[in-house]
């Protein structure tokens, strides 16, 4: 036990015993008195407190403006400003954080820099058509993305861009149960913008409902950021006609015609974009029909979003001369739930990756250099190793490159892809678990051991997820579209796009983000459940 004057202590490296149950019980504490922040060495343990406290305003950013990390109690914004302080001095440290830190850290550096709203603006906007209400959090981000805040050689800031990517695309037509697609939907079912009611979004089946108050303040606040990044009033009116259609898609009904072999609508979706919808080629069977929409809606909300993140960097391109830049890397953390699909796998290999690279350089690394400047130390095996989960994801014939070539024919499906895993990992890999059925709970096909625990699988829909063919028919109608924002977004639409598969475009990414983490001025926020 730890001696009295340790109670609260804000740097937990400083503990005489230094143990588990001493590191929960005084972050335990810390909390409990509203101090969310906590350090343990270079790195800084946030707590959720679900709740906002007067601890990002103004004066605190002062408070903590010029100071060492230990003159001052801990904080993001401590971080930040060293951060900065090593940036100028051709040096840095990584740090670590929470959801809501991101913002902060945009907030500290916006503020130090006395740079316009703009910056600080993307994060409303983003969060509006990116985040989402889970199980586990009613503002989770469902993309990742890496925010670079570029300064002058003096340190005054620039300019900055985001660089986005694992946005959920599956959220738009499928949510589980007191989960939420994503907040747009809902802001804009709450009659803040009269020219919307005649759309007949009032009428949209959003899957549960939002608190009016809440989601009207949102909306307010989203519309500013809009204004404030120059978006033009026919660019707000595609973005919420856009979003507004891929609502009326997942209302759209279909039934087989009788005594022929394709499907029509039921009737019960009203306006004329049901029409024409299904003037191209109609699939055989509803369930084909459904398939087809969803892949449509997910394409038109992925590449809408992907289009709002490109006119918010032009809008932060200053043109102004870049010396050098921090880092914010921003990523969904651990997920382990009652039901884990294909989102879930990609957000826990990207986290596997992650903290095997942390891993590396905090323990490995470091022992070498022990070595190498004569330190008498004797080496310690961490048994942190995660490259056999890693390497049971992502090698050839593992989980990945089973899908993809399950994907490949026509007649393959979710049971044939359990036969190939169980055929080629199970028994074989310690990795790879066959789960037990338990009562009460949904169903599981695999169980993985990860790092941070056994993650049990459901592999419904993964290949039907993964393949999101789209109708080229109905593209080629986009790309002819009156709506100049659709018609934009799928002028360079190829047949290969259409078939590039979620894997596989993931696999290309990964390298990507580890690259982030290997600037040594990147501030790094990883966030475990």
């Amino acid at each position: 036990m730890n001696p009295p004057k340790f109670d609260k202590i804000e740097d937990m490296v400083m503990m005489t015993h230094l143990h588990e149950p001493a590191v929960l019980f005084n972050l335990k504490e810390r909390y409990a008195a509203w101090m969310i922040y906590t350090y343990s060495g270079l790195f800084c343990v946030t707590v959720n407190p679900y709740k906002w406290l007067p601890v990002y305003n103004p004066e605190v950013v002062r408070a903590y403006r010029g100071k060492k990390r230990m003159e001052v109690p801990p904080h993001i914004f401590a971080l930040s400003d060293n951060a900065y302080q090593f940036m100028l001095a051709g040096d840095g440290e990584s740090g670590a954080g929470k959801t809501v830190n991101t913002k902060r850290v945009i907030q500290y550096f916006a503020t130090i820099g006395t740079l316009e709203d703009q910056i600080i603006q993307a994060n409303p906007l983003l969060e509006a058509f990116g985040n989402a209400k889970t199980v586990r959090n009613d503002n989770s981000s469902r993309f990742g993305k890496f925010i670079r805040i570029h300064f002058g050689a003096t340190g005054k800031l620039a300019s900055a861009d985001i660089e986005t990517y694992l946005l959920e695309k599956s959220r738009v037509t499928f949510q589980l149960s007191a989960e939420r697609s994503y907040h747009i939907f809902y802001q804009l079912t709450c009659n803040q913008k009269p020219e919307l009611i005649g759309k007949r979004l009032d009428s949209m089946k959003t899957g549960g409902s939002s608190p009016l108050a809440a989601s009207t303040f949102l909306f307010l606040q989203m519309q500013e950021a809009f204004d404030i990044l120059g978006f033009l009033p026919d660019e707000k009116a595609s973005a919420y006609k856009l979003t507004g259609a891929v609502m009326h898609y997942g209302n759209m009904k279909f039934k087989q015609k009788q005594r022929e072999e394709q499907a029509e609508p039921d009737g019960t979706e009203g306006g004329a974009g049901g029409q024409r919808c299904a003037a191209g080629r109609i699939p055989s069977h509803p369930l084909q029909v459904y398939n087809s929409i969803g892949a449509l809606a997910k394409s038109v909300y992925e590449k809408m979003f992907l289009w709002m993140v490109l006119r918010i960097n032009q809008q932060l391109d200053t043109k102004q001369s870049r010396q050098h830049f921090i880092g914010v890397l921003d990523i969904a953390g651990f997920e382990i739930f009652d039901y884990n699909s294909m989102e879930q796998l990609c957000i826990n290999f990207t986290n596997e990756k992650l903290q095997q690279f942390f891993n590396h350089h905090m323990f490995v690394l470091e022992q070498e250099e022990y070595k190498k400047e004569g330190i008498e130390w004797e080496f310690i095996d961490f048994g942190m190793d995660l490259a056999a989960c890693i390497e049971l994801i992502e090698k050839p014939m593992g989980i990945f490159s089973i899908l993809e070539e399950e994907c490949m024919f026509p007649k393959s499906s979710d049971a044939s892809f359990k036969n190939k895993l169980y055929d080629q990992h199970l028994g074989k890999n310690s990795c790879f678990l066959k789960p037990k059925a338990v009562k009460g709970k949904p169903e599981a096909h695999f169980t993985l051991v990860h790092y941070a625990g056994n993650v049990d699988y459901n592999i419904s829909g993964w290949l039907e997820k993964n393949k999101d063919p789209l109708n080229e028919s109905v593209v080629q109608l986009y790309q002819k579209s009156s709506n100049k924002t659709l018609s934009m977004l799928y002028a360079s639409f190829s047949g290969a796009e259409g078939t590039k598969s979620i894997t596989r475009s993931f696999k290309l990414l990964m390298p990507r983000i580890l690259y982030f983490t290997t600037a040594h001025n990147v501030t790094q926020r990883k966030h475990l459940h």
